[in-house]
Parts: structure tokens; sequence; C-alpha cells
């Protein structure tokens, strides 16, 4: 990890953001893509036609799939990891949806 912030650009769900990171601008474009991905299978399911509701599944998948790696490898630095991906998901949902409780 670098101790200068990156400007990334990266496209999920064909809207472009910018994303400022300490990681490194392909570590960034692939947590984008990972979570564009997986936002996009829970759309194809056809369960879910909203794509704010869709993002939030997805995050939860993701959210659950960082759980059981920390559990499997002993926690070492995966938490840190979570949170830093937590903090960049987070300024990639919509204003008003960041820290909404989903029921």
């Amino acid at each position: 990890m670098s101790a200068k912030k990156n400007l990334v650009r990266v496209t999920i769900l064909n809207e472009e953001y910018s994303i400022r990171s300490d990681e490194s601008p392909e570590h960034t474009r692939a947590v984008a893509e990972y979570l564009d991905q997986a936002i996009r299978r829970v759309l194809e399911s056809g369960s879910v036609v909203e794509t704010n509701r869709a993002s939030i599944l997805a995050a939860l998948q993701i959210t659950g799939e960082l759980f059981e790696a920390r559990t499997a490898t002993g926690g070492s630095d995966i938490a840190q990891r979570l949170r830093g991906l937590s903090a960049e998901v987070r300024r990639l949902l919509p204003p008003g949806k960041r820290g909404e409780t989903v029921a």
C-alpha cells in the first residue's frame, strides 16, 4: 500500500465513479469489477429488479464471503482489508443508502 491516494475511474452498472484509495489502481479496478459482477448476478437471478436492492444483496453476499475467508485464515489482516473494502463499497452506494439498515 502506498502513502499516496490514487484516483481511479471505475464503471459499475454502466455508471462511472471516481474512487480515491490508498490501494493500487489495479486493486481498486478489480474490487469494482468484482462488485459489478456480483450485482449483475443478483439482477440476472430475476428475483430483484431494483439496482439499489441488488447492490445491497451483492454487498451482503460479498461480506459473507469475506467473513468466511476471515474465519478460514484466522482473521490476520483480513479485518483491516474488510474495513477498507467496506469503505470503498460505501463510497459507491448512492447518497442516502450508505448507512441504512436492511431488514
